[in-house]
């Protein structure tokens, strides 16, 4: 049996398994610029001051350069405010407005990551252009002869470059990120069929959209060994999706109603998209707009809301208090790195490989406290440490150094890892990075603490520095990450200065 849904015939057992999903308030039918393609409202907020801020940019740009005989340079501004005539300046705003608007309504605030670079280039384009044939008309309208025509024509010119080149670059910076494995989206595909290998395929191909491909689910055991990129099978699927840091899985291949069920409701729980990929009529419905991932039509039946917009402020907090931080503290890091080559022979930084977002392994860097052969004499000391589970720490320390010891109390010697924060490797709140040899003994429900970037601080540094256990350590990150928002964040700094300050490092 074939029902219609958004004008896209969809077989019985998914309609079931949608209402399924409706009735526990979760699932939902989007239209095609939904989910994936819609930024938070703070986004959009960020990227329409841009643009407003580029229109009067670009009117002050273009009124100085319509200055006869060009002002020197000490005197651009006072000139600007003497000689702008009052009515170009609500003319100016007015123009700005109407940007603002057209971009809105050519879709260029949804993310980027639904279209093409030329076609996000080309709605730019029309955006700027509508703005400037609307203010053409007003200034007619209006009789605003005072305007200057030539003003407006270079207003509008360097508006449409600003707002085209900035955007390109936002996209490149992006994309050069997706490349190196940051903010990627992880995708396990159920069913290695022909739809399943040509999303596979399509998804390799949408680089500007960030995703990873990270297996095929067999639908039945005996799939499993057939195919060498089958990583499981449907029975263990959202298992296997949280070991390997999965954000989607796809169904490309049709399956009963009470296993996609079943894959939905955990899948919910572990925080991981589920989407369809119907099959239908030979492929006639590859075309049809619900919600397009490249060219391949989606259904989603359990969406995790992600704020986008928090997440980019974060970004920005890291990076703006990271620069502040370095240029205050520049010279006490001179004075730590000198006293560290003073007081004992090996280098003045400590590297380690540390497993960070997603599973991914990146070098951490602190000022070194202990001595050079610290990690060769770790198996002679394990008797001694006072940590459970898979934690290593001991108070007493023998291989710590005299400087190494007055770092550690101030936790000093972790600022070095500001570099790993510029760098997107780190934040600065968040849980601390662990070793790979830590993670191998995680449960999939300790992984989540790898969902989000590791950091310098978190809840447990300031809850329960001293506390030895291992379940503690794991529940405080597990509940920050659940919990996760930017007062948190705020409030964990806060603290972080009295715990400093308080010297109860170790």
């Amino acid at each position: 049996m074939v029902q219609i849904l958004g004008g896209m015939a969809i077989p019985d057992y998914l309609e079931q398994v949608v209402l399924h999903s409706d009735r526990h308030g979760h699932g939902r039918t989007a239209p095609r610029h939904a989910g994936l393609f819609v930024r938070s409202g703070t986004t959009v907020s960020i990227w329409a001051a841009l643009d407003f801020l580029s229109a009067i940019a670009a009117g002050l740009i273009a009124f100085h350069i319509r200055l006869t005989p060009p002002p020197s340079a000490a005197g651009v501004l006072p000139r600007l405010l003497n000689e702008f005539p009052p009515i170009s300046v609500g003319y100016l705003l007015l123009f700005s407005l109407y940007v603002v608007v057209f971009a809105r309504v050519y879709g260029l605030y949804r993310s980027p990551e639904g279209r093409s670079g030329l076609n996000e280039q080309r709605l730019t384009i029309q955006a700027a252009l509508t703005a400037g044939m609307l203010l053409c008309g007003t200034l007619y309208v209006m009789r605003a002869t005072a305007v200057s025509r030539i003003a407006v024509s270079l207003t509008l010119l360097f508006t449409m470059a600003m707002m085209m080149v900035r955007r390109a670059v936002w996209r490149k910076l992006r994309e050069r990120r997706f490349q190196l494995g940051y903010e990627t989206r992880n995708v396990l595909i159920v069913g290695d069929g022909r739809v399943g290998q040509a999303l596979r395929n399509h998804l390799g191909a949408l680089q500007h959209m960030g995703f990873r491909f990270m297996g095929f689910v067999a639908l039945d055991q005996s799939g499993e060994a057939a195919n060498p990129q089958v990583v499981g099978n449907v029975a263990n699927c959202v298992a296997v999706a949280r070991s390997l840091f999965v954000d989607e899985i796809y169904f490309s291949s049709p399956s009963d109603r009470e296993t996609v069920i079943s894959v939905v409701d955990e899948a919910r729980a572990a925080g991981i998209e589920v989407r369809v990929i119907p099959d239908l009529y030979d492929g006639l419905a590859w075309n049809t707009p619900v919600e397009f991932i490249g060219q391949f039509p989606t259904i989603p039946l359990h969406r995790r809301d992600f704020p986008r917009g928090a997440v980019l402020l974060k970004r920005v907090l890291d990076v703006m208090l990271c620069v502040a931080a370095l240029v205050v503290c520049a010279p006490l890091l001179l004075l730590v790195a000198l006293l560290i080559r003073l007081d004992s022979p090996g280098p003045v930084f400590y590297r380690a490989q540390r497993t960070g977002m997603k599973g991914r392994v990146f070098t951490c860097i602190k000022f070194r406290t202990m001595v050079d052969a610290a990690e060769r004499m770790r198996p002679d000391l394990a008797h001694m440490n006072e940590r459970d589970g898979v934690l290593f720490k001991i108070s007493k320390d023998p291989r710590i150094t005299r400087v190494g010891a007055w770092l550690r109390k101030y936790s000093i010697d972790e600022m070095p890892q500001i570099l790993n924060v510029l760098k997107g490797d780190m934040s600065l709140v968040g849980p601390r990075p662990p070793l790979a040899s830590e993670v191998q003994e995680y449960g999939l429900a300790q992984l989540r603490r790898l969902d989000v970037l590791p950091g310098i601080t978190g809840l447990w540094q300031v809850e329960a520095r001293q506390d030895p256990s291992f379940d503690s350590y794991i529940s405080l990150d597990t509940a920050y990450v659940e919990n996760w928002s930017l007062t948190l964040d705020m409030r964990i700094l806060a603290r972080t200065v009295a715990v400093v300050l308080e010297g109860t490092g170790t």
